[in-house]
Protein backbone atom coordinates (compact mmCIF):
# COMPACT_ATOMS: atom_id res chain seq x y z
CA UNK A 1 0.00 0.00 0.00
CA UNK A 2 2.97 2.45 0.66
CA UNK A 3 4.65 1.93 -2.96
CA UNK A 4 4.13 4.12 -5.88
CA UNK A 5 2.27 2.60 -8.64
CA UNK A 6 4.68 0.79 -11.00
CA UNK A 7 4.02 0.95 -14.80
CA UNK A 8 6.17 -0.55 -17.80
CA UNK A 9 7.04 2.67 -18.91
CA UNK A 10 9.16 2.59 -15.43
CA UNK A 11 11.71 -0.04 -16.60
CA UNK A 12 13.02 2.25 -19.16
CA UNK A 13 12.99 5.52 -17.23
CA UNK A 14 14.08 4.16 -13.79
CA UNK A 15 17.67 3.12 -15.55
CA UNK A 16 18.14 6.62 -17.20
CA UNK A 17 16.80 8.39 -14.37
CA UNK A 18 19.50 6.62 -12.20
CA UNK A 19 22.34 7.04 -14.86
CA UNK A 20 21.40 10.59 -15.14
CA UNK A 21 21.95 11.33 -11.26
CA UNK A 22 25.38 9.46 -10.67
CA UNK A 23 28.09 12.47 -10.59
CA UNK A 24 30.31 10.23 -12.89
CA UNK A 25 27.61 10.05 -15.49
CA UNK A 26 28.83 13.67 -17.22
CA UNK A 27 32.57 12.81 -17.50
CA UNK A 28 31.95 9.31 -18.75
CA UNK A 29 29.47 11.14 -21.21
CA UNK A 30 32.07 13.48 -22.31
CA UNK A 31 34.66 11.17 -22.52
CA UNK A 32 32.43 9.29 -24.94
CA UNK A 33 31.53 12.17 -27.45
CA UNK A 34 35.48 13.24 -27.39
CA UNK A 35 36.35 9.68 -28.59
CA UNK A 36 33.40 9.80 -31.39
CA UNK A 37 34.97 13.01 -32.34
CA UNK A 38 38.34 11.57 -32.49
CA UNK A 39 37.34 8.76 -34.87
CA UNK A 40 35.01 10.73 -36.84
CA UNK A 41 38.15 13.02 -37.59
CA UNK A 42 40.27 10.16 -38.87
CA UNK A 43 37.67 8.35 -40.73
CA UNK A 44 36.64 8.60 -44.54
CA UNK A 45 33.90 10.68 -42.98
CA UNK A 46 36.47 13.43 -42.06
CA UNK A 47 35.72 16.16 -44.69
CA UNK A 48 32.11 15.86 -43.59
CA UNK A 49 32.53 15.95 -40.38
CA UNK A 50 34.28 19.45 -40.33
CA UNK A 51 32.11 20.42 -43.39
CA UNK A 52 29.03 19.98 -41.54
CA UNK A 53 29.55 22.33 -38.60
CA UNK A 54 30.61 24.94 -41.27
CA UNK A 55 27.38 25.42 -42.74
CA UNK A 56 25.77 28.46 -41.81
CA UNK A 57 22.58 29.39 -39.78
CA UNK A 58 20.59 32.45 -39.63
CA UNK A 59 17.68 34.60 -39.78
CA UNK A 60 15.88 36.27 -42.63
CA UNK A 61 13.49 39.18 -42.00
CA UNK A 62 11.85 41.35 -44.98
CA UNK A 63 14.20 39.92 -47.28
CA UNK A 64 17.79 40.38 -44.76
CA UNK A 65 19.71 38.14 -42.90
CA UNK A 66 20.51 38.31 -39.27
CA UNK A 67 22.51 36.47 -36.57
CA UNK A 68 23.88 34.40 -39.37
CA UNK A 69 26.77 32.20 -37.86
CA UNK A 70 28.06 29.10 -38.58
CA UNK A 71 26.83 25.64 -36.65
CA UNK A 72 30.56 25.94 -35.06
CA UNK A 73 29.75 29.14 -34.19
CA UNK A 74 26.24 28.91 -32.61
CA UNK A 75 27.35 25.89 -30.61
CA UNK A 76 30.57 27.90 -29.04
CA UNK A 77 28.68 31.07 -28.30
CA UNK A 78 24.68 29.89 -28.49
CA UNK A 79 24.84 26.64 -26.42
CA UNK A 80 27.87 26.93 -24.54
CA UNK A 81 26.04 30.49 -23.14
CA UNK A 82 23.91 27.79 -21.65
CA UNK A 83 26.92 26.15 -19.83
CA UNK A 84 28.44 29.80 -18.50
CA UNK A 85 24.58 30.32 -17.58
CA UNK A 86 24.91 27.02 -15.03
CA UNK A 87 28.26 28.00 -14.25
CA UNK A 88 26.87 31.27 -13.06
CA UNK A 89 23.86 30.14 -11.22
CA UNK A 90 26.65 27.71 -9.03
CA UNK A 91 28.93 30.28 -8.60
CA UNK A 92 26.33 32.64 -6.98
CA UNK A 93 25.08 29.34 -4.86
CA UNK A 94 28.04 28.86 -3.70
CA UNK A 95 29.29 32.98 -2.86
CA UNK A 96 25.44 33.09 -0.93
CA UNK A 97 25.21 30.06 0.76
CA UNK A 98 28.08 27.41 -0.34
CA UNK A 99 31.80 26.65 0.36
CA UNK A 100 32.48 30.13 -0.53
CA UNK A 101 30.18 31.83 1.53
CA UNK A 102 32.61 31.17 4.86
CA UNK A 103 36.01 33.03 4.22
CA UNK A 104 37.94 30.69 6.29
CA UNK A 105 36.67 27.76 4.76
CA UNK A 106 36.99 28.92 1.25
CA UNK A 107 40.34 30.35 1.51
CA UNK A 108 42.17 27.24 1.04
CA UNK A 109 40.25 26.44 -2.61
CA UNK A 110 40.30 29.90 -3.81
CA UNK A 111 44.40 29.95 -3.43
CA UNK A 112 44.37 26.68 -5.08
CA UNK A 113 42.69 27.82 -7.92
CA UNK A 114 44.49 31.11 -8.43
CA UNK A 115 48.04 29.03 -8.25
CA UNK A 116 46.41 26.24 -10.65
CA UNK A 117 45.52 29.23 -12.81
CA UNK A 118 48.74 31.74 -12.36
CA UNK A 119 51.45 28.94 -12.76
CA UNK A 120 50.17 27.24 -15.71
CA UNK A 121 49.87 30.40 -17.63
CA UNK A 122 53.45 31.20 -16.16
CA UNK A 123 54.88 28.13 -18.07
CA UNK A 124 53.23 28.85 -21.52
CA UNK A 125 53.88 32.12 -21.71
CA UNK A 126 57.31 31.85 -20.72
CA UNK A 127 57.70 29.06 -23.82
CA UNK A 128 55.73 31.30 -26.11
CA UNK A 129 56.44 34.55 -25.12
CA UNK A 130 55.73 36.30 -28.81
CA UNK A 131 53.42 36.26 -31.95
CA UNK A 132 50.03 35.19 -32.27
CA UNK A 133 50.97 31.28 -30.20
CA UNK A 134 51.24 34.32 -26.89
CA UNK A 135 47.89 34.38 -26.77
CA UNK A 136 46.86 30.54 -26.17
CA UNK A 137 48.14 31.62 -22.11
CA UNK A 138 44.79 30.75 -21.40
CA UNK A 139 44.19 27.63 -22.31
CA UNK A 140 46.33 25.53 -19.67
CA UNK A 141 44.70 27.95 -16.71
CA UNK A 142 41.14 25.86 -16.70
CA UNK A 143 40.11 22.73 -15.70
CA UNK A 144 37.24 20.76 -16.79
CA UNK A 145 34.83 20.36 -13.58
CA UNK A 146 32.69 17.44 -14.95
CA UNK A 147 35.24 15.35 -16.00
CA UNK A 148 38.09 15.83 -12.85
CA UNK A 149 35.00 15.31 -10.55
CA UNK A 150 33.95 12.60 -12.58
CA UNK A 151 37.20 10.64 -12.12
CA UNK A 152 36.96 11.24 -8.14
CA UNK A 153 34.18 10.06 -8.02
CA UNK A 154 34.65 6.63 -9.95
CA UNK A 155 36.66 6.04 -6.45
CA UNK A 156 32.99 6.69 -4.54
CA UNK A 157 32.86 6.59 -0.69
CA UNK A 158 36.71 5.68 -0.49
CA UNK A 159 37.31 9.09 -1.08
CA UNK A 160 36.85 11.69 1.77
CA UNK A 161 33.80 13.81 1.61
CA UNK A 162 36.39 16.70 2.30
CA UNK A 163 38.24 16.09 -1.08
CA UNK A 164 35.23 15.95 -3.45
CA UNK A 165 33.65 19.19 -1.37
CA UNK A 166 37.57 21.09 -2.23
CA UNK A 167 37.63 20.05 -5.52
CA UNK A 168 34.39 21.41 -6.39
CA UNK A 169 34.73 24.55 -4.65
CA UNK A 170 38.48 24.93 -6.45
CA UNK A 171 36.70 24.29 -9.87
CA UNK A 172 33.87 26.29 -9.63
CA UNK A 173 36.63 28.99 -8.68
CA UNK A 174 38.75 27.87 -11.28
CA UNK A 175 35.70 28.79 -13.70
CA UNK A 176 35.30 31.98 -12.35
CA UNK A 177 38.98 33.16 -13.14
CA UNK A 178 38.43 31.27 -16.86
CA UNK A 179 35.12 33.66 -17.42
CA UNK A 180 37.44 37.12 -16.30
CA UNK A 181 40.00 35.62 -18.84
CA UNK A 182 37.71 35.74 -21.59
CA UNK A 183 35.77 38.79 -20.47
CA UNK A 184 39.13 40.69 -20.23
CA UNK A 185 42.00 39.16 -22.71
CA UNK A 186 39.28 37.04 -25.45
CA UNK A 187 37.20 40.07 -26.07
CA UNK A 188 37.12 41.38 -29.74
CA UNK A 189 36.47 44.88 -31.01
CA UNK A 190 33.63 46.27 -28.73
CA UNK A 191 30.12 47.96 -29.66
CA UNK A 192 29.64 50.59 -27.10
CA UNK A 193 25.83 50.72 -28.14
CA UNK A 194 25.20 47.11 -28.29
CA UNK A 195 27.26 47.01 -24.49
CA UNK A 196 24.80 49.88 -23.63
CA UNK A 197 21.80 47.96 -24.41
CA UNK A 198 23.17 44.47 -22.94
CA UNK A 199 23.64 46.12 -19.63
CA UNK A 200 20.43 47.84 -20.05
CA UNK A 201 18.60 44.25 -19.65
CA UNK A 202 20.85 43.19 -17.27
CA UNK A 203 20.22 46.31 -15.03
CA UNK A 204 16.29 45.48 -15.66
CA UNK A 205 16.82 42.05 -14.19
CA UNK A 206 18.51 43.21 -11.04
CA UNK A 207 15.56 45.45 -10.69
CA UNK A 208 12.97 42.37 -11.34
CA UNK A 209 14.65 40.31 -8.60
CA UNK A 210 14.99 43.39 -5.95
CA UNK A 211 11.25 43.91 -6.74
CA UNK A 212 10.29 40.28 -6.07
CA UNK A 213 9.54 39.07 -9.42
CA UNK A 214 10.05 35.24 -9.46
CA UNK A 215 9.00 34.26 -12.71
CA UNK A 216 11.80 32.22 -14.99
CA UNK A 217 9.82 33.30 -18.16
CA UNK A 218 10.86 37.11 -17.02
CA UNK A 219 14.60 36.14 -16.71
CA UNK A 220 14.56 34.10 -19.59
CA UNK A 221 12.84 36.52 -22.01
CA UNK A 222 15.19 39.20 -20.82
CA UNK A 223 18.23 37.00 -20.71
CA UNK A 224 18.14 35.68 -23.62
CA UNK A 225 16.27 38.08 -26.03
CA UNK A 226 18.21 40.95 -24.50
CA UNK A 227 21.41 40.69 -22.53
CA UNK A 228 22.73 37.61 -24.42
CA UNK A 229 21.93 38.42 -28.16
CA UNK A 230 23.04 42.41 -27.02
CA UNK A 231 26.26 41.11 -25.86
CA UNK A 232 26.77 38.89 -29.10
CA UNK A 233 26.23 41.30 -31.37
CA UNK A 234 28.62 44.03 -29.08
CA UNK A 235 32.01 42.21 -29.25
CA UNK A 236 32.18 40.54 -25.59
CA UNK A 237 31.93 37.18 -25.60
CA UNK A 238 28.12 36.16 -25.50
CA UNK A 239 29.27 33.41 -22.70
CA UNK A 240 30.05 36.31 -20.25
CA UNK A 241 26.37 37.26 -20.67
CA UNK A 242 25.09 34.32 -19.55
CA UNK A 243 27.40 34.52 -16.51
CA UNK A 244 26.15 38.10 -15.40
CA UNK A 245 22.41 36.99 -15.87
CA UNK A 246 23.10 34.11 -13.19
CA UNK A 247 23.83 36.34 -11.31
CA UNK A 248 20.16 38.68 -11.33
CA UNK A 249 18.48 35.25 -10.50
CA UNK A 250 17.06 35.32 -7.02
CA UNK A 251 18.57 33.00 -4.55
CA UNK A 252 16.10 33.75 -1.98
CA UNK A 253 13.01 31.67 -1.22
CA UNK A 254 9.52 33.49 -0.52
CA UNK A 255 8.11 30.62 2.12
CA UNK A 256 10.86 29.81 5.09
CA UNK A 257 11.15 26.45 5.75
CA UNK A 258 9.54 26.57 8.99
CA UNK A 259 6.56 27.67 7.61
CA UNK A 260 6.52 25.71 5.18
CA UNK A 261 6.31 22.32 7.02
CA UNK A 262 3.98 23.94 8.85
CA UNK A 263 1.76 24.64 5.88
CA UNK A 264 2.36 21.72 4.15
CA UNK A 265 1.39 19.23 7.53
CA UNK A 266 -1.88 21.51 7.19
CA UNK A 267 -2.38 20.56 3.65
CA UNK A 268 -1.97 17.26 4.49
CA UNK A 269 -4.84 16.98 7.02
CA UNK A 270 -7.13 18.43 5.34
CA UNK A 271 -6.36 16.48 1.88
CA UNK A 272 -7.22 13.48 3.97
CA UNK A 273 -9.97 14.88 5.35
CA UNK A 274 -11.60 16.00 2.44
CA UNK A 275 -12.49 12.84 0.98
CA UNK A 276 -13.32 10.28 3.75
CA UNK A 277 -13.78 6.95 1.41
CA UNK A 278 -10.92 7.26 -0.46
CA UNK A 279 -11.68 4.25 -3.19
CA UNK A 280 -12.21 5.96 -6.39
CA UNK A 281 -9.14 6.48 -8.49
CA UNK A 282 -10.24 10.23 -8.97
CA UNK A 283 -9.51 13.20 -6.67
CA UNK A 284 -12.23 15.79 -5.67
CA UNK A 285 -11.99 19.10 -6.39
CA UNK A 286 -11.43 19.98 -3.00
CA UNK A 287 -8.16 17.24 -3.03
CA UNK A 288 -7.65 19.31 -6.98
CA UNK A 289 -7.31 22.69 -4.53
CA UNK A 290 -5.08 21.35 -2.08
CA UNK A 291 -2.76 19.83 -4.08
CA UNK A 292 -2.53 23.08 -5.93
CA UNK A 293 -1.92 24.40 -2.94
CA UNK A 294 0.85 22.14 -1.68
CA UNK A 295 2.21 22.89 -5.64
CA UNK A 296 2.19 26.99 -4.80
CA UNK A 297 3.86 26.56 -1.28
CA UNK A 298 6.73 24.19 -2.92
CA UNK A 299 7.80 26.37 -5.52
CA UNK A 300 7.86 29.53 -3.12
CA UNK A 301 9.72 27.41 -0.89
CA UNK A 302 12.52 26.70 -3.30
CA UNK A 303 14.98 29.44 -4.83
CA UNK A 304 14.52 30.39 -8.34
CA UNK A 305 18.36 29.98 -8.58
CA UNK A 306 18.20 26.25 -7.18
CA UNK A 307 14.88 25.26 -9.21
CA UNK A 308 16.94 26.25 -12.85
CA UNK A 309 20.39 24.97 -11.75
CA UNK A 310 18.45 21.65 -10.75
CA UNK A 311 16.47 21.60 -14.00
CA UNK A 312 19.07 23.04 -16.32
CA UNK A 313 22.14 20.62 -14.88
CA UNK A 314 21.26 17.53 -16.89
CA UNK A 315 20.55 19.32 -20.42
CA UNK A 316 23.82 21.01 -19.71
CA UNK A 317 26.05 17.98 -18.82
CA UNK A 318 24.62 15.40 -21.51
CA UNK A 319 23.12 17.49 -24.27
CA UNK A 320 25.47 20.65 -24.77
CA UNK A 321 28.79 19.55 -23.44
CA UNK A 322 28.37 16.44 -25.52
CA UNK A 323 27.62 18.63 -28.57
CA UNK A 324 30.61 21.18 -28.04
CA UNK A 325 32.68 17.94 -27.65
CA UNK A 326 31.47 16.40 -30.65
CA UNK A 327 32.05 20.25 -32.78
CA UNK A 328 35.60 20.88 -30.98
CA UNK A 329 37.59 17.61 -30.29
CA UNK A 330 37.97 16.44 -33.32
CA UNK A 331 41.70 16.33 -34.54
CA UNK A 332 43.11 14.42 -37.58
CA UNK A 333 45.81 13.20 -35.98
CA UNK A 334 46.59 10.99 -39.70
CA UNK A 335 47.46 14.32 -41.00
CA UNK A 336 49.50 15.50 -38.59
CA UNK A 337 52.77 16.06 -39.48
CA UNK A 338 55.31 15.46 -36.26
CA UNK A 339 57.61 18.73 -37.55
CA UNK A 340 54.68 20.97 -37.66
CA UNK A 341 53.35 19.92 -34.17
CA UNK A 342 56.37 21.20 -32.83
CA UNK A 343 57.15 24.30 -35.63
CA UNK A 344 56.14 26.05 -32.10
CA UNK A 345 55.86 25.19 -28.73
CA UNK A 346 52.17 25.77 -28.07
CA UNK A 347 51.65 21.91 -27.42
CA UNK A 348 54.51 21.27 -25.18
CA UNK A 349 53.47 24.59 -23.30
CA UNK A 350 49.85 23.84 -23.12
CA UNK A 351 50.89 20.17 -22.36
CA UNK A 352 53.44 21.31 -19.49
CA UNK A 353 51.09 24.11 -18.08
CA UNK A 354 48.76 21.86 -17.48
CA UNK A 355 49.99 18.72 -16.43
CA UNK A 356 53.16 20.46 -14.16
CA UNK A 357 51.37 24.25 -13.78
CA UNK A 358 48.21 23.00 -13.00
CA UNK A 359 49.96 20.23 -10.33
CA UNK A 360 52.78 22.97 -8.43
CA UNK A 361 50.16 25.82 -8.43
CA UNK A 362 47.71 23.91 -7.17
CA UNK A 363 49.63 21.80 -4.36
CA UNK A 364 51.92 24.67 -3.79
CA UNK A 365 49.48 27.49 -3.24
CA UNK A 366 47.48 25.22 -0.50
CA UNK A 367 50.73 23.93 1.13
CA UNK A 368 51.52 27.65 1.34
CA UNK A 369 48.60 28.58 2.89
CA UNK A 370 48.40 25.33 5.61
CA UNK A 371 52.24 26.93 6.34
CA UNK A 372 51.36 30.50 7.13
CA UNK A 373 48.17 29.65 9.01
CA UNK A 374 45.49 31.23 6.67
CA UNK A 375 43.38 28.03 6.79
CA UNK A 376 44.22 24.50 7.65
CA UNK A 377 43.77 21.37 5.57
CA UNK A 378 40.31 19.75 5.35
CA UNK A 379 39.88 16.75 7.46
CA UNK A 380 41.34 13.66 5.06
CA UNK A 381 43.21 15.46 3.55
CA UNK A 382 47.06 15.27 3.13
CA UNK A 383 49.83 16.70 0.82
CA UNK A 384 49.67 13.30 -1.11
CA UNK A 385 46.13 12.99 -1.76
CA UNK A 386 46.09 16.96 -2.37
CA UNK A 387 48.66 15.74 -5.24
CA UNK A 388 45.93 13.17 -6.55
CA UNK A 389 43.46 16.70 -6.80
CA UNK A 390 46.19 18.73 -8.52
CA UNK A 391 46.46 15.76 -10.94
CA UNK A 392 42.38 15.90 -11.39
CA UNK A 393 42.89 19.67 -12.11
CA UNK A 394 45.22 19.20 -15.14
CA UNK A 395 42.14 17.50 -17.15
CA UNK A 396 41.14 20.52 -19.35
CA UNK A 397 38.86 19.47 -22.07
CA UNK A 398 35.80 21.40 -21.84
CA UNK A 399 37.13 24.56 -21.06
CA UNK A 400 40.79 24.61 -22.84
CA UNK A 401 38.99 23.92 -25.83
CA UNK A 402 36.62 26.61 -25.65
CA UNK A 403 40.13 29.21 -24.75
CA UNK A 404 41.22 27.57 -27.74
CA UNK A 405 38.73 28.54 -30.46
CA UNK A 406 38.99 31.93 -28.51
CA UNK A 407 43.06 32.02 -28.81
CA UNK A 408 43.74 31.33 -32.10
CA UNK A 409 42.81 31.47 -35.89
CA UNK A 410 45.04 29.56 -37.14
CA UNK A 411 43.91 25.89 -37.40
CA UNK A 412 47.55 24.11 -36.99
CA UNK A 413 47.63 26.39 -33.47
CA UNK A 414 44.36 25.24 -32.90
CA UNK A 415 45.09 21.01 -33.57
CA UNK A 416 48.56 21.86 -31.38
CA UNK A 417 46.63 23.14 -28.57
CA UNK A 418 44.33 20.14 -29.38
CA UNK A 419 46.78 18.30 -28.76
CA UNK A 420 48.54 19.27 -25.97
CA UNK A 421 44.76 19.46 -24.08
CA UNK A 422 44.38 15.64 -24.95
CA UNK A 423 47.94 14.39 -23.74
CA UNK A 424 48.23 16.19 -20.06
CA UNK A 425 44.41 15.30 -19.58
CA UNK A 426 44.20 11.75 -20.09
CA UNK A 427 48.21 11.57 -18.03
CA UNK A 428 46.57 13.96 -15.44
CA UNK A 429 43.56 11.97 -15.40
CA UNK A 430 45.13 8.48 -15.33
CA UNK A 431 47.78 9.39 -12.56
CA UNK A 432 45.19 11.52 -10.52
CA UNK A 433 43.08 8.75 -10.35
CA UNK A 434 45.95 6.07 -9.39
CA UNK A 435 47.34 8.06 -6.43
CA UNK A 436 43.75 8.86 -4.78
CA UNK A 437 43.24 5.08 -5.73
CA UNK A 438 46.16 4.47 -3.46
CA UNK A 439 46.04 6.92 -0.75
CA UNK A 440 42.43 5.34 -0.29
CA UNK A 441 43.65 1.94 -0.46
CA UNK A 442 46.61 2.97 2.47
CA UNK A 443 43.71 4.58 4.65
CA UNK A 444 41.52 2.18 4.84
CA UNK A 445 44.06 0.10 5.85
CA UNK A 446 45.47 1.59 8.42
Amino acid sequence: MNEIKKVPIDKVVKPIQKFIQQEKSGGLILGISVIIALILANSPLHLQYHHFFEQKLGFQFNGSTYLEYSFHHWINDGLMAIFFFVVGLELKREIVAGELSNPRNAMLPIAAAIGGMLVPALIYFSLNPTGEVQSGWGIPMATDIAFALGVLYLLGSRIPLALKVFLTALAIVDDLGAVLVIAFFYTSDISMINLAMGLFFLLAMYIGNKMGVRSILFYALLGIGGVWSSFLLSGVHATIAAVLAAFTIPADVKLKEDIFITRIKKHLGQFANADPDNSAPTLTNDQLHILENVNTDTNNAIPPLQKLEHAMHPFVTFVIIPIFALANAGVSVLNINVDELLSTNVAVGVALGLLVGKVVGVVGFTWLCTKLKIAPFPDGMNIKNLLGLGLLASIGFTMSLFVTELAFSHEVYKVQAKVGIFAASIIGGVLGYLVLSNQSKKHNNS
